[in-house]
């Protein structure tokens, strides 16, 4: 049977484990070539190896996400390798989690860099091919595919430079989708919710394998199917969402939405602003909670 990502090209960053290596994983098996991209080359090239010994084909790549120039290289890699690219799978990311009044500059950059710089990085060069090949008259049928949060979509406390960098991810995601449609590009998010080395400090005990055997609800490889699947042309006409997925279970994020408002139609007085605050909190829908609000 022909895998749904047969003689496609992925790059996946922070392949070398938890997600990464999940999404690499499924991607092969379902007949893609991938470039492992992930600074600890060792684990990146057990990924790989895990790929060939199962019959399929990947790279190692360890370009630095958050250098511009030394990104290109695993665009590079896909076409010194493989011959083409139509996949950018963004998954890298860092935690230095502390509450916002005793954050360091270090640790707001660190996770900035990584995160939002880091989707900028390789999928910037990726487009400048993809752009490129359209422009030559090529049908293009390109994929970015970014890694947001429910701390990005809703806060969460102890995590202001992490929900900043996600949050801008998820508004990044809109924009591509909406600027890179004319060249065969789509852009898509995702919220996921799984067992990684991001959570197993703060989350181990509640994402813990099942010991009775049942269904593990965080295994990184329930992501993985969605994430292969928004790779594949199957895809071509979904653009602009975030997609959390958790389990079995998928879910669309909406986004902001202005609401009906009120409407004046002259300037309001600094002491009238408070009565159209209370006519409009009157009448919203409240929003999901910061993650760890009490």
């Amino acid at each position: 049977m022909t895998g749904i990502c047969e003689g496609r090209v992925a790059i996946i960053t922070g392949a070398g484990g938890g997600l990464g290596r999940a999404y690499a994983l499924c991607f092969a098996e379902e007949g893609a070539k991938v470039v492992v991209n992930d600074i600890n080359t060792e684990a990146a090239q057990a990924t790989v190896d895990a790929i060939t010994a199962a019959g399929g084909e990947a790279v190692v790549n360890s370009s630095d996400i958050t250098n511009y120039d030394d990104s290109l290289n695993a665009v590079r890699a896909a076409l010194d390798h493989f011959g083409d690219l139509h996949v950018v799978v963004n998954n890298a990311g860092i935690c230095r989690d502390r509450m916002f009044a005793s954050m360091t500059e270090a640790e707001w950059d660190a996770v900035i860099a990584v995160h939002l710089k880091g989707h900028f990085c390789i999928s910037s060069h990726a487009v400048h091919y993809w752009r490129g090949r359209s422009k030559e008259g090529h049908t293009v049928d390109a994929r970015i595919i970014n890694t947001s949060s429910g701390a990005g979509l809703q806060g969460s406390i102890g995590q202001s430079n992490y929900a900043a960098a996600k949050g801008g991810i998820a508004t990044l995601t809109l924009n591509q989708a909406e600027e890179l449609g004319r060249y065969g590009i789509t852009a898509n998010g995702l919220a996921p919710s799984a067992r990684t080395g991001m959570t197993e400090d703060v989350f181990a005990e509640r994402m813990a394998v099942p010991a009775d055997g049942s269904f593990d609800q965080y295994n990184p490889a329930n992501v993985a199917s969605m994430v292969v699947w928004l790779g594949s042309a199957a895809s071509a006409s979904i653009t602009g969402r975030i997609f959390e997925i958790e389990g079995g279970r998928i879910c669309i994020a909406d986004g902001w939405r202005t609401t009906d408002g009120v409407d004046k139609g002259a300037r309001w007085a600094p002491a009238e602003v408070g009565d159209a605050v209370d006519q409009l909190l009157a009448k919203e829908t409240p929003a999901q909670k910061v993650w760890g609000a009490q």
